[in-house]
C-alpha cells in the first residue's frame, strides 16, 4: 500500500488578492483590541496589614488582594512531587491563585501570606477542617476536633501608632537597654532564611539549629542606630542576652499584623477549656477525599 503524500506546489508568481474593505477594517479593529485575560470566579481578601506597611506604589498598599477559586490546575500544583521536593509547592499555588495585577508573592508580609493561604483553603474545600487529633493539655486525652476556619480572624493591631508605608519598628531590649530597629519579614525573607538554614545544616556538625539567630539577623535593621551588617550579626551571635532575645521575639509575635490561628478547645473527657493553636497537618491543603 502506498503512503499518502502531501504535495506542496510553490506558486510560480505572486498573485494579487483583493480584500474587501469590511474585512480589512474588521482585522484592524481586532488587532487593536487588547487581549482579555481569562476570567475566573474570585474573591477579594482583606489583608491583616491592611496594606499599611507597603510602599504606596505597591498594589498591596490597597490592603486587599483578589484570589480565584482553586481549579484542577491548582490541584496539579499541589500534587506535583517535583514542587513538593523543592519546597515551593505552596508558593507556586499562591502565584497561581492571585489575580490582582502587579502583586509579587515575594513582597507579601508573612501575616498577609498566612491570611491568603487560609482564604484559599476555605474557597477550595470549605470552612470545615478536620477532624484533627488534639491532645488535652490537662488530662492528656486525645480529642477529635473539627475546626471552623470561618472563625479565623485578623489580629487586632494599632496601625495609628506607626507611619504608613514604612516597614520599620523600634524595640528597646529590657536587660541591655539596646535600641533595636527591625522590620516585618516578607516571603522573600522567609525563603532566604530557609536557604541559609539548609546551607548551615550541611556544614554544622554539632546538629544545633541556627534558626533563631538567622531569623533575628534578618529582622534587625540597626542596633543603637548602627546599620552595619557585620556589627548586627556579631551582636546577635555574641552579645544578645537570651532574656533579651526572648522578650524581643515575644514582642514581635504579639505586635505583628497576622491572623489569629487559634480555636476554642474543650476536652470531651475533663471539660477543660483553653484557646489553642490550630494544628496544621497535611490535610489542610490535601484533605482526605477517601479516593
Amino acid at each position: 500500500m502506498e503512503e499518502d503524500t502531501i504535495n506542496i506546489t510553490r506558486p510560480q508568481k505572486e498573485t494579487s488578492i483583493n480584500v474587501p474593505d469590511s474585512v480589512r477594517l474588521a482585522a484592524k479593529s481586532t488587532a487593536n483590541k487588547p487581549v482579555e485575560k481569562p476570567k475566573y470566579p474570585s474573591e477579594t481578601i482583606g489583608l491583616p496589614s491592611e496594606g499599611y506597611f507597603y510602599n504606596s506604589n505597591s498594589p498591596l498598599s490597597k490592603g486587599v488582594v483578589d484570589i480565584k477559586y482553586m481549579t484542577a490546575k491548582e490541584e496539579d500544583i499541589l500534587t506535583s512531587q517535583n514542587l513538593i521536593k523543592k519546597g515551593v509547592v505552596l508558593e507556586k499555588l499562591l502565584e497561581s491563585l492571585i489575580v490582582t495585577d502587579g502583586v509579587k508573592t515575594d513582597e507579601l508580609l508573612i501575616g498577609d501570606k498566612n491570611a491568603l493561604f487560609v482564604a484559599s483553603r476555605r474557597l477550595a474545600y470549605g470552612d470545615s477542617y478536620g477532624p484533627l487529633q488534639v491532645k488535652c493539655p490537662k488530662c492528656g486525652k486525645e480529642n477529635n476536633c473539627l475546626i471552623d476556619l470561618s472563625k479565623v480572624n485578623n489580629k487586632e493591631f494599632e496601625f495609628e501608632k506607626y507611619e504608613r508605608g514604612v516597614n520599620l519598628f523600634e524595640f528597646v531590649l529590657p536587660a541591655s537597654k539596646v535600641t533595636l530597629k527591625y522590620k516585618l519579614l516578607t516571603h522573600r525573607d522567609e525563603s532566604s532564611i530557609e536557604q541559609e538554614l539548609t546551607a548551615l545544616n550541611k556544614i554544622n556538625k554539632s546538629g544545633a539549629s541556627s534558626e533563631i539567630t538567622t531569623r533575628l539577623k534578618k529582622m534587625i535593621v540597626s542596633i543603637d542606630g548602627n546599620e552595619d551588617r557585620q556589627i548586627i550579626n556579631k551582636f546577635v551571635d555574641q552579645q544578645m542576652l537570651s532574656k533579651d532575645s526572648l522578650a524581643f521575639r515575644s514582642y514581635v509575635k504579639e505586635n505583628t499584623p497576622d491572623i489569629d490561628m487559634a480555636f476554642d478547645f474543650e476536652c470531651s473527657d475533663c471539660q477543660h477549656n483553653e484557646r489553642m493553636g490550630i494544628p496544621l497537618s497535611v490535610s489542610f491543603f490535601w484533605p482526605d477525599t477517601g479516593v
